[in-house]
């Protein structure tokens, strides 16, 4: 993934700055916001005192009070204080879009207390550098020192302040676990200030970020900023089909999606009646089968003792109909309008009168190969044994075909068998 600012290579793929998409130029920023007013040469007499701030390209934000709004601008890495120390980040939103980010997260002005110290230097960007480089490292000893004391958590992410005084450590747990022994253990190993920080499925996947099903990244991790409820009823409105596999994401809950074509659905189930799962005509009863939404389809078929028949594609409009009839005690004929009837028969007549000018062409008879298991195929193939036609001569029916056959076929005329006579004349003798 590249941006503009991107260098590319002689055949002109971008290379990327290195960031895996999340550089710091706004263009391809994880989570990032666009400050639109901060491009315009507008003049702003009262600005507003607050900025937001992001950490580690996104990860997480904060809102900090900003007493000089004409020194800091959107973009510029700043040193902001900290519990016991000071923070590396880049301010993300200014002015009056502040507000409105605060109104949206619900953030009282008068509740931050942290302000802007002052601007990065080369200094506090090579110290952010090594915090960095050291996450990895103590997220994979931390997981260890956890199994070894039998705490059931699992570690999702590390995150070191920029002075390298404190670290938090973000885990999934399915319920409250007592971890002091393990806090003892990490400032033990690490020789730093642990914060131990409680987040859900949804949470982790968001900070860790990954590849989803449709081949982007994971809309939580790029611009999703807060999480709505999803259940199975989402997809059941919208004919999915329940399929847990198919239906939850990496998280292991259900894929945040399914709540984005909702409201379309919703707005468009609003013109199909309810309680139409069966229909009363006079051929029987019909139970619905599927719809199609956006077509305004609904698909009857009638229930028989045996089977089903045939599915009967019918609309909104005349299921309504059938229903007000079936609710006056009345039955129509079939599930079609006779209107329907007369419309099929008007496009079979002109289709039958736009075939009158079409030349047909003589057909050709085709001799049907009598089949045999391993040798020759053909009509006049009589072989017998492995590779012959083992295929049965008809019986004749009159007495002439029986001579015929007779005359024909040579093993009629032989004698009868020596030990057939012995036998009867033995009977005969004893008699």
């Amino acid at each position: 993934m590249g941006c503009g600012s991107c260098s590319t290579t002689k055949n002109g793929v971008p290379q990327g700055c290195g960031n895996k998409g999340h550089c710091t130029s706004g263009t391809c920023n994880k989570r990032n916001t666009y400050d639109w007013l901060s491009d315009l040469d507008l003049y702003d007499p009262s600005p507003f005192q607050y900025v937001e701030v992001s950490f580690k390209k996104g990860s997480y934000k904060s809102f900090y009070k900003n007493d000089q709004p004409n020194n800091f601008i959107t973009g510029d890495l700043v040193i902001v204080e900290a519990q016991g120390g000071y923070d590396l980040g880049r301010i993300s939103l200014s002015g009056e879009l502040v507000r409105a980010q605060m109104k949206k997260k619900r953030t009282d002005p008068s509740a931050v207390n942290e302000k802007i110290v002052r601007h990065a230097n080369h200094r506090d960007v090579e110290k952010l550098n090594e915090a960095r480089s050291l996450e990895r490292n103590t997220m994979i000893r931390g997981r260890a020192i956890a199994r070894t004391l039998n705490v059931d958590l699992k570690l999702g992410d590390v995150i070191y302040r920029a002075d390298k005084r404190k670290a938090t450590f973000f885990y999934t747990a399915n319920g409250r676990i007592d971890f002091r022994e393990l806090v003892r253990n990490y400032a033990k190993e690490f020789r730093v200030k642990v914060e131990m920080k409680q987040i859900g499925a949804r949470q982790e996947s968001a900070l860790i970020g990954g590849i989803g099903a449709c081949g982007r990244e994971l809309c939580c991790s790029t611009w999703l900023s807060d999480f709505q409820t999803v259940s199975t009823a989402a997809a059941r409105y919208q004919n999915i089909s329940i399929n847990q596999t198919k239906l939850s994401g990496q998280c292991g809950r259900l894929k945040c999606c399914l709540n984005f074509e909702l409201d379309t659905y919703m707005d468009a189930l609003e013109n199909f009646p309810k309680k139409a799962d069966y229909l009363h005509t006079e051929v029987g009863k019909a139970q619905l089968i599927k719809i199609d939404i956006f077509k305004g389809l609904m698909f009857y078929a009638y229930i028989l003792e045996r089977g089903r028949a045939p599915i009967v594609a019918l609309s909104v409009a005349r299921v309504k109909e059938i229903l007000k009839a079936n609710a006056n005690k009345e039955k129509p004929e079939d599930l079609k309008a006779k209107e329907m009837y007369e419309d099929l028969v008007e496009e079979v007549t002109f289709a039958a009168n736009e075939m009158t000018d079409v030349i047909e062409l003589p057909q050709v008879k085709k001799r049907r190969a009598k089949k045999s298991r391993g040798g020759r195929q053909g009509p006049n193939s009589n072989r017998k044994g492995k590779g012959g036609n083992r295929n049965r001569q008809q019986r004749p029916k009159d007495k002439e075909a029986k001579e015929v056959k007779g005359s024909s076929n040579k093993k009629s005329n032989r004698p009868p068998k020596k030990r057939n006579n012995q036998n009867r004349n033995k009977k005969k003798t004893d008699q």
